[in-house]
């Protein structure tokens, strides 16, 4: 299965879409918006894959409401798809 890695180094949504592209091998049509990112991994990116975002208390700290957002994108898409695992380690 493939699996995105995030961790508390990621300082902005850019640095993540960069991560998770690079680990699910998004479409050249990508933006990182955040619908544009729930649309590719929704219905571009075939499964299964994971999520799994390391140090996720200093990932909080550093991204405020933002990663609120990207929580909330990423627990929907797990509770969507059958396919997908969202975890916080």
């Amino acid at each position: 299965m493939r699996t995105a890695l995030l961790d508390a180094s990621l300082a902005d949504r850019a640095a993540i879409c960069a991560r998770l592209a690079a680990a699910l091998d998004f479409p050249p049509h990508a933006a990182t918006n955040l619908d544009a990112l729930w649309d590719v991994l929704r219905t571009d990116i075939p499964g299964p894959f994971a999520i799994v975002w390391h140090d996720h208390a200093a990932a909080r700290a550093a991204l405020g409401a933002e990663y609120d957002r990207l929580v909330a994108l990423f627990a929907e898409l797990a509770a969507e798809r059958d396919d997908v695992t969202f975890t916080l380690a």
